[in-house]
């Protein structure tokens, strides 16, 4: 399949094309926001409150957000293979490029990932009742059915943006695709913890992050075929970072006096997850444009140095951004190896990122490529604007 050059005719019946992928596209989003509130939530429990059992409130966010998504999802390729059984061809807009499954069933590209994410989180939390019926209380993220769990979660969110990436001709595809990208984003920081106890020269948690974070904004970049795109996926995780610094401690401290748990007594207040975000995003993302700009002209060295440039810039920030989040003195010996990590997994995330991207196209290669200018971009830097 060519991954990179929109070439297939769109799917047609009675000479008009089918759009009707927004409702599970719209709850399959709605699932992973769930999850996502959830995560942010269990967090700050687990650093407010302290240890917990498999059954709590922020647990059944989780799960009710998977839940949702593997339904969507699920409704979708049913929906497909009914079309394909009655001589339909689905349409690439519901879900992006329909693929047999075991000879069976007709699924859009982008439910498959999601749907196989949400299967997986249902294995992995029967692992974690297991888990959790021998040990009791669970009082760490690095646990092994959590580190399962949160890869599940994030692997229906790469479908979620998988889906409205097929529908970037529509208006809804590209505001989905922005929230999508940024929740992901977002639910990334939360992932790399598992790398905690990694020790070494420079923080394992901090390159991780970047490079994450990196990867998903070029990935945006390298989908967009004009400016403005990977900036709005910024802005979005911003937003998530804002609400989520008011909502994660007052659930968590409400929902501690609804079952009369105590909030410990050296909790400092700071939103744990969002604490974790990077808060220079938005600038990062500005001066990603400029490299993308670079790279839509035919520089391909362009995204792989301002992968490296980002990717140095948010690990080697990181360290300051928690010493101010959390009050403490700057470890400044570590800033510059922090940064030289940053730098080398940066250029890795700016040269998968871009390829992610362009792979993100192949999702409905039949979408016209006009209505890529339908949203207009936010304000970035004069240099960026493609004629």
């Amino acid at each position: 399949m060519d991954m990179t050059a929109g070439t297939l005719p769109r799917a047609r019946v009675g000479g008009a094309a089918l759009s009707g992928g927004l409702p599970t596209a719209a709850a399959l989003l709605l699932g992973s926001l769930i999850t996502l509130v959830g995560l942010t939530w269990d967090v700050q429990w687990h650093t407010d409150v302290g240890p917990d059992t498999f059954f709590t409130l922020p647990h059944l966010f989780l799960y009710a957000g998977s839940a949702i998504a593997g339904l969507a999802s699920l409704t979708a390729v049913l929906a497909a293979t009914a079309a394909q059984r009655a001589g339909r061809d689905p349409d690439p807009v519901a879900g992006g490029v329909p693929v047999a499954v075991l000879g069976v069933f007709k699924a859009p590209v982008g439910h498959l990932v999601a749907g196989c994410g949400a299967a997986s989180f249902l294995v992995y939390g029967l692992w974690d009742l297991w888990w959790h019926s021998l040990y009791g209380f669970d009082a760490v993220i690095e646990s092994p059915p959590h580190i399962g769990l949160l890869l599940s979660v994030m692997a229906t969110m790469v479908g979620t943006a998988v889906v409205f990436a097929a529908a970037f001709e529509h208006r809804w595809g590209k505001v989905g695709l922005v929230v999508s990208l940024g929740a992901l984003a977002a639910f990334s920081t939360i992932v790399v913890l598992g790398l905690t106890s990694v020790d070494g020269p420079f923080e394992a948690v901090y390159t991780a992050m970047a490079w994450l974070v990196v990867m998903l904004v070029v990935t945006a970049g390298g989908f967009a075929r004009k400016a403005g795109l990977m900036v709005w996926v910024a802005a979005a995780l911003g937003v998530v970072q804002l609400v989520g610094w008011w909502f994660s401690p007052w659930a968590a401290r409400v929902y501690a006096e609804s079952v009369g748990l105590p909030v410990r007594d050296y909790v400092r207040g700071v939103p744990v997850m969002p604490a974790l975000m990077p808060m220079l995003l938005i600038p990062v993302a500005l001066l990603l444009e400029l490299f993308a700009a670079r790279a839509r002209r035919g520089a391909g060295w362009a995204p792989v140095v301002g992968g490296g440039v980002a990717g140095a810039v948010l690990a080697g920030v990181q360290g300051v951004q928690d010493s101010l989040v959390y009050g403490y003195r700057v470890q400044v010996a570590q800033l510059l190896p922090n940064a030289v990590a940053g730098l080398v997994v940066g250029l890795l995330a700016g040269f998968l990122g871009w390829r992610f991207g362009r792979m993100l196209r192949a999702a409905n290669p039949g979408a016209p490529t006009r209505s890529d200018t339908a949203i207009p971009a936010p304000a970035v830097p004069a240099a960026v604007k493609e004629a």
